[in-house]
């Protein structure tokens, strides 16, 4: 299994998608790719668009990407792919949609025979169990919250140590505190802005200008930095 997991797609004053677009290159392999995309977290933009501004940054990096819903079989698309890109967005429309087209099993199945898989974001979150650790708002029916599985833990994206200024709500760090409350067995990764989880079969390391903050039931956070290995978060059993 092979799974590049971004936190975000682009930095504060930089260009689409552009902080991380050499890790992609160096990820999918210097030979030209065509990666299936999936755009399904669009909502305020249309899926064409999204498919061109991942296509003109993929073609930089000498790759390219072609959506899944120029596809009339989704599933086909699936099974034929040669890597599998998915977009951020609101992970509430993209699991609805996944969920719509079939395509938990057929991705997760895909993936574990060893496709490469690319997510920011959302596409990050559905790489997990389930996509109860979104900072999305809830803006359409996922049809259940069961997400590809890929793997056994939580992923916050964006993740923040910090509540806006004058903003009364709770912290990140409190809303992951009530999960790990009520799913006692599940650690989530705290990934913040800039970083990404890189898997390559039974190991996987941490990549970015930042630690990432490693939450579990009972214990305080822990920060972990980059470069250290967190291949013990890929044990399905995790009790």
């Amino acid at each position: 299994m092979r799974l590049l997991l971004l936190s975000n797609s682009t930095m504060a004053g930089q260009p689409y998608l552009d902080y991380p677009k050499y890790d992609i290159r160096t990820f999918l392999g210097a030979e030209p790719v065509t990666a299936l995309f999936f755009p399904y977290a669009a909502v305020t933009f249309s899926w064409d668009d999204y498919e061109a501004r991942v296509k003109a940054r993929f073609n930089e990096i000498g790759h390219d990407v072609i959506s899944i819903h120029r596809f009339q079989d989704p599933v086909r698309a699936v099974n034929d792919a040669d890597a599998l890109v998915v977009g951020g967005g609101n992970t509430w429309n993209l699991l609805r949609n996944i969920h719509d087209h079939g395509l938990i099993e057929p991705v997760r199945k895909k993936v574990m025979e060893g496709t490469p898989y690319v997510g920011w974001s959302a596409g990050a979150n559905v790489a997990c169990p389930t996509i109860m650790t979104t900072n999305d708002m809830p803006v359409v029916d996922p049809k259940g919250f069961h997400a590809f599985n890929l793997v056994p833990f939580q992923i916050n994206p964006h993740y923040l140590d910090a509540n806006p200024a004058g903003h009364g709500g709770e912290t990140r760090e409190e809303r992951i505190r009530e999960f790990v409350e009520l799913n006692r067995s599940v650690y989530v990764a705290g990934l913040r802005e800039g970083c990404m989880l890189i898997v390559n079969g039974r190991e996987m390391t941490l990549k970015g200008i930042h630690s990432l903050r490693l939450f579990r039931y009972n214990a305080e956070p822990r920060e972990i930095p980059p470069g250290q290995d967190l291949s013990f978060l890929l044990q399905r059993n995790q009790e």
